[in-house]
């Protein structure tokens, strides 16, 4: 890609415009590779160029860190192996002579290091971590740990912070949590107090390893809230594509089953009337290229998923499919405007409606009627066919029922998301029936002057 900057000259400030030239794949009308051309305003000298430079910045840093929360594969326990190096205190004890018996002493510490790692292993382990195996270990950790703190003192009194650190790692509950370590560092307060360390430094000893194993729990559960968000962002992105898959499946149906079922109508009707009003004709081959046309729209519209459709167009359409078949029809409509969100639902009642009615009713009549008042709005097709819905409703006995097609269907799932219903089934005295049923949100009345 190469860009030409032309414009006014580098000296020039202010409003000037620098404009530049893209060579790419032309976006518009026309043929030929194309051009872009990009405005890019003067950032206004250093101040500017600072401002871009700290937004690039932080988008990038924004970006790092969503990589980094979807490479994260949740806490393993190694972060807290290092943290055994606070043993080397007590190992310090040992070489400068401040403890007796030395070699029971090293025993107890090696031990205790043994039992550390291998409880922070079997708490974060399946399937260890969900039996008893890091409670038991965590039990046994814990009386070495009393034992040489009573025993030795000094920098012992540090072991303490560690086994609060297992306890932030094996409990599983906060109430757990609590239980654990109130316990602990009343403990090791008593313990520092035992070797006459002072108030301050007793209580030092007793907030501290309190507060380490309260830290790491919150760690803890905060890596596995982690988990359970990533988890819930990649179903509801699972979710989203079977939604728009839904949808666009229903649209296409709805779309191109209606558009489908006219042109099928009226290339019939050209083909009856090409030998005795060739006029007749080319006006139903106009109408099918006019229904072809606007079924790429509608197809293109569905695909972005902007369409919208209009009860009155969907009307006019319905009159001129039903003609087109010689079904006689009649529409009545009374009451409000409605909403375009109520208009567009209804639509597509109407659509599905009457391709069911010139596909599969048989019917020489047809009624369309609209009633809006006292907060809802029904919409209602009949004619007076027997189609094979009507039959099959009929041989079961059943009065109205809710369609299972796969257009009434997916209409039932559309009234039903807006609070509406659609009901589909014979009449007593023959034909078929489609309601639907929709809520109308009624303008308050003007308040009195």
């Amino acid at each position: 890609m190469t860009a030409v900057p032309y414009g006014p000259a580098p000296d020039d400030r202010g409003d000037a415009v620098a404009r530049r030239t893209e060579t790419g794949t032309a976006t518009g009308t026309g043929t030929g590779t194309g051009t872009t051309v990009v405005d890019v305003r003067d950032t206004g000298g250093p101040a500017g160029e600072e401002e871009c430079r700290r937004s690039w910045w932080q988008r990038r840093g924004r970006l790092d860190f969503e990589k980094e929360v979807e490479q994260h594969n949740g806490p393993d326990g190694n972060a807290l192996i290092p943290w055994l190096l606070m043993a080397l205190g007590p190992a310090a004890d040992i070489l400068n002579g401040k403890v007796p018996l030395a070699w029971v002493a090293w025993t107890g510490l090696t031990v205790f290091c043994v039992l550390y790692v291998t409880t922070i292993t079997t708490a974060f382990r399946e399937p260890w971590r969900s039996g008893l195996v890091p409670v038991r270990l965590l039990g046994a950790l814990t009386a070495v740990a009393v034992a040489q703190a009573i025993g030795y003192g000094h920098n012992f009194l540090m072991l303490f912070i560690l086994v609060s650190m297992c306890v932030g790692s094996v409990s599983r509950s906060r109430r757990h949590l609590g239980l654990m370590l109130t316990p602990l560092s009343a403990t090791a307060g008593i313990t520092s107090g035992l070797h006459r360390n002072g108030l301050w430094p007793t209580l030092s000893l007793a907030y501290g390893t309190f507060l380490s194993g309260l830290v790491v729990s919150v760690i803890i559960s905060l890596f596995h809230a982690v988990e359970q968000l990533k988890a819930t962002r990649q179903e509801l992105a699972r979710s989203a594509v079977a939604q728009e898959r839904l949808r666009f499946s229903r649209d296409l149906h709805d779309l191109l089953g209606h558009t489908l079922s006219v042109v099928v109508v009226k290339s019939e009707a050209a083909r009856r009337l090409a030998r005795r009003d060739l006029d007749a004709a080319l006006v139903q081959i106009a109408d099918i290229e006019a229904v072809g046309r606007q079924a790429l729209t509608e197809v293109r519209e569905a695909v972005t998923g902007y369409r919208e459709g209009s009860l009155s167009t969907e009307l006019d359409r319905a009159r001129s499919a039903l003609t087109a078949s010689d079904i006689e029809v009649v529409v009545r409509e009374s009451g409000p405007p409605l909403s375009p969100q109520t208009e567009a639902l209804l639509g597509w009642v109407v659509r599905e409606g009457v391709t069911n009615v010139v596909r599969h009713s048989g019917a020489s009549q047809t009624s369309i009627e609209l009633r809006t008042g006292e907060g809802h709005t029904r919409l209602t097709i009949t004619d007076n066919g027997a189609g094979p819905l009507a039959r099959a409703a009929g041989r079961a006995g059943a009065g109205p029922v809710v369609a299972t097609g796969t257009g009434l269907r997916g209409l039932t799932e559309r009234l039903a998301a807006a609070g509406g219903s659609l009901s589909a089934g014979p009449l007593p005295d023959g034909g078929f029936r489609v309601t639907a049923a929709l809520p109308t949100e009624e303008d308050p009345a003007p308040e009195p002057v």
